[in-house]
């Protein structure tokens, strides 16, 4: 039989150990990151072999859309939200389906002015539902020395490795229809 004190003294022994350990200035990574990857900055430009993930967003196909390019370093597996964290690159949901279904990178398409689709040229995407399918973002996994592919996961649970690429594409209209490289 156990006694009341002794129960609370483990009980007090094993939450100072907590206390203590969440006041370490050490880093513990978790699993997909490392301390590195959280410190590192990234560049505005493709990454060279495995050094990181290259990640791309095109909005080229709408009106004042550009086509960017980082490298976020990376020596071990990352989440694909975490690539995006690192460089910045905000991306909106919809109310129905959340951050599942992106609609709209770092402010685009516009909410308040039509895509610029021949399809239904007034079309102005609201963020209500699923984007037209003639007017959405897609989210490519390039696995290092590989071909382009639609993402079967999304932003929340994909993991990719030093030497991948993402890329958020915008296609408009059918154009374009994959990532260009």
């Amino acid at each position: 039989m156990t006694s009341t004190p002794r129960i609370l003294a483990l009980a007090a022994a094993a939450a100072l150990a907590l206390s203590l350990a969440a006041c370490s200035s050490t880093t513990t990574a978790q699993p997909g990151s490392s301390a590195a990857e959280e410190t590192a900055a990234p560049t505005s430009a493709p990454c060279a072999g495995d050094e990181g993930v290259t990640f791309v967003v095109d909005s080229s196909a709408l009106a004042g859309g550009a086509d960017a390019q980082y490298c976020v370093p990376a020596e071990a597996t990352i989440a694909a939200a975490d690539v995006l964290a690192a460089t910045g690159v905000e991306t909106e949901g919809t109310d129905e389906y959340g951050d599942q279904v992106v609609c709209r990178v770092n402010g685009l398409p516009s909410a308040t002015e039509p895509v610029g689709s021949t399809e239904d040229p007034a079309y102005v995407e609201e963020c209500a539902s699923m984007p037209a399918a003639f007017a959405y973002w897609s989210l490519w996994v390039k696995p290092a020395g590989g071909e382009w592919g639609y993402a079967e996961e999304g932003l929340s649970t994909l993991q990719v490795e030093p030497g991948d690429s993402l890329e958020l594409l915008f296609t408009l209209d059918g154009e374009p229809a994959a990532p260009a490289s």
